[in-house]
């Protein structure tokens, strides 16, 4: 089934900001038809790479109804709570998803790097941050050169079809990226630019080819 909606741009603003600073992203998306429910955007936090279960959802609004043609909103987020981390300095993931009747059919993630200002933890000799840590000097840098993007074939029209585990299949793919070099360097990139973007497709469990049309580049123009 062809994508009734594609995300063509997505923007990380404020960034680099302080820890406690909510997160923010300008999204543009393009609606193909007029669709007869609302989109669900979510923004997770990795609270662990290696636990599905310690995610937590920063924030989640239901968007509708949707304009055919371009659309682009801001959708904001708290940041996460302290307490709820096993580990809040070093690198992690924030997720953006778009879901449909419960379907989720876009994925976004995003390297984050939370730093204590004036603590290198690759200095020998180094003097740990108090414990508790001053959250006013906590920086957190979104890596917003490479987002990486995941897509999933659902089904638009039939409310009698099943959701498959997507949740699960991507948390894996998204939390291998929490070790990855380039997210240690924590050093700020350009913002994206829609061609940029890494996309990967996945197939659902009864779908026999995936989802593979890119979105295609558009003018970011608001459509109210």
């Amino acid at each position: 089934t062809m994508a009734l909606v594609n995300v063509n741009n997505m923007l990380v603003l404020d960034n680099p900001t302080n820890f406690t600073n909510p997160f923010s992203f300008e999204i543009t998306f393009e609606c193909l038809q007029e669709l007869d429910d609302d989109l669900e955007w979510r923004v997770l936090y990795v609270g662990k790479a290696a636990d599905s279960t310690s995610d937590l959802v920063l924030d989640e609004i239901l968007v509708g109804p949707v304009p055919v043609g371009v659309n682009k909103f801001v959708l904001q987020a708290d940041a996460p709570d302290p307490k709820q981390l096993e580990e809040l300095l070093g690198v992690t993931v924030v997720l953006v998803t778009c879901s449909y009747r419960d379907r989720e059919f876009v994925r976004v993630g995003y390297y984050v790097n939370n730093e204590y200002t004036g603590y290198n933890p690759d200095e020998e000799g180094a003097k740990p941050p108090p414990n508790p840590l001053d959250l006013k000097l906590v920086t957190r840098q979104i890596l917003a050169d490479k987002p990486r993007v995941t897509k999933f074939a659902i089904p638009w029209g039939d409310e009698n079809e099943k959701p498959t585990g997507a949740d699960t299949a991507t948390h894996a793919n998204m939390t291998t990226m929490a070790g990855g070099e380039k997210a240690a360097s924590g050093e700020p990139e350009p913002e994206p630019e829609p061609e940029q973007m890494e996309e990967e497709e996945e197939e659902e469990e009864e779908e026999e080819e995936p989802e593979g049309d890119e979105a295609e580049e558009e003018d970011l123009v608001a459509d109210e």
